[in-house]
């Protein structure tokens, strides 16, 4: 009786993992909407994705009498947390396209194959990233641009953060294996969850208890086990079409080749990210200071979370790309191609016109200080010069990692940040006089040169093959 109430479940299961699968099968109906039921949840929970981070720096921006060193304290620890999150995106942004491509070909086998090896080289990932972490925070900070000053608030807060590496690497690495697989809402609701509970608990933490920086910190981590919570229950769940099941979760050679040499032009984007800061903040050490570090860190967050509905537009088309691509639907790929590009650009416009035109208003948000919001002004419409270029990066990087144009990825990621940004921000100060301006001046021109040379590669390999 028992046998066959379970293989009646079992039948049960098969059959709405099936309907979900077919449901969610991105070679059927419209690509505009079919984007759009992807891009709009992915964007929201993108946007309060980079609220952890971004909430805590304004409040701590505005505690009495130690704000800008807080904030640039915690900017010292940004490029920390930026490897932490090179590392998650090479394996979780490898593993994913290909688990998209699987999925459109029906070898749903090969597709919990790759989610098992994602997961087992995100595990073994935070392991050594917390160990390295604490064994060489002093010396990582100081190099990263600390001063005597601001050391102090960048080891309260890193040290807390990297409690909670494991919830961060794998609730980060693994979400969007529900996103491709057509659950945009929940993986949206996993990470509105964790950012809710960092903003209540920000202020309780670090005003109503006094504990300051380590206060910040630790709201972090508990919003980040929440999130990673949500993400491993969806995924070990009934929900799932491709769940993450004890079998597959191990190492394999094979798939784990292709998710390293997929990712890397992730890890590469993150890391290079990483890069940057750290140059960044060293020469702003040398010709404007602490208060330079500061501006860079409030410019920064406002990138963060200006850029995110264009590339959320782009993040959302991978899944799309990829299942089409596995289905051979090549006339539905460049539609979609088409659709992204038109729909970040247009957005790329209209929040470059609010930066040139708010920048003092974005600046607020982050400091009463009004030093850091004189001079912040001019440094942020240069910052932020060539923003509508960097739509195109995003657009292209997204075409060629979905349809595994692994070295056109890995070129264009080492090119626009490792190749122009981190040379141009070392020797530009030096130019004429431009000093601090020459660090802030090196983004618009690295989005100008690497956003045109990749979509114009992107155009003549990719899309014209298609």
């Amino acid at each position: 009786m028992m046998s066959r109430d379970s293989e009646k479940n079992g039948e049960l299961k098969d059959a709405g993992q099936e309907s979900a699968a077919v449901k969610n099968d991105f070679s059927k109906g419209s690509i505009i909407k079919t984007i759009l039921t992807q891009a709009v949840p992915l964007m929201f929970a993108n946007i309060v994705a980079v609220l952890y981070n971004i909430v805590d720096r304004i409040y701590l921006g505005h505690i009495q009498g130690a704000g800008t060193l807080a904030l640039t304290g915690v900017g010292v620890a940004f490029p920390v947390i930026t490897i932490i999150t090179a590392f998650t995106d090479w394996f979780g942004k490898g593993g994913v396209p290909l688990c998209s491509i699987a999925r459109g070909a029906r070898r749903e086998k090969e597709a919990k194959r790759i989610l098992g090896t994602t997961a087992w080289l995100l595990t073994v990932t935070a392991a050594v990233v917390l160990i390295a972490g604490y064994l060489f925070e002093r010396p990582i900070l100081y190099a990263f641009g600390a001063s005597d000053e601001t050391y102090r608030y960048a080891r309260e807060y890193l040290t807390i953060y990297l409690s909670g590496t494991f919830f961060f690497v794998l609730g980060h690495g693994l979400i969007g294996f529900i996103h491709s697989q057509g659950f945009p809402r929940y993986g949206m609701f996993a990470t509105v969850l964790g950012a809710v509970l960092n903003i209540i608990l920000d202020p309780i933490f670090i005003f109503s208890f006094g504990m300051g920086v380590y206060g910040a910190a630790v709201a972090t981590v508990i919003s980040q086990f929440a999130t990673f919570l949500m993400v491993m229950i969806f995924l070990l769940g009934k929900k799932a079409i491709i769940p993450l099941q004890g079998e597959f979760f191990r190492f394999n050679p094979r798939v784990a080749n292709d998710i390293v040499t997929l990712g890397f032009s992730g890890f590469i984007m993150s890391g290079t990210n990483g890069l940057v800061q750290i140059a960044c903040n060293v020469m702003l050490s040398i010709y404007g200071g602490d208060l330079y570090i500061g501006i860079m860190t409030i410019l920064t967050s406002i990138r963060e979370t200006i850029q995110l509905p264009g590339k959320s537009v782009s993040d959302a088309s991978q899944p799309v790309y990829g299942f089409n691509y596995g289905a051979k639907e090549f006339g539905r790929v460049k539609e979609s191609i088409v659709f992204t590009t038109l729909c970040s650009g247009a957005y790329s416009l209209l929040a470059w016109l609010v930066i040139i035109l708010f920048p003092s208003n974005l600046i607020r948000i982050f400091t009463s200080d009004m030093q850091t919001i004189e001079l912040g002004v001019l440094a942020c419409r240069v910052y932020f010069a060539g923003f509508l270029w960097m739509v195109l990066q995003f657009c292209a990087q997204g075409v060629f990692v979905s349809l595994k144009y692994t070295r056109h990825a890995i070129f264009f990621s080492i090119f626009r940040k490792v190749i122009i940004v981190v040379p141009l921000t070392l020797i530009l100060p030096r130019v004429g006089g431009l000093g601090v301006y020459g660090v802030f001046l090196a983004e618009p021109i690295s989005n100008i040169i690497g956003g045109t040379a990749a979509y114009t590669a992107m155009y003549r390999r990719v899309y014209r093959s298609l």
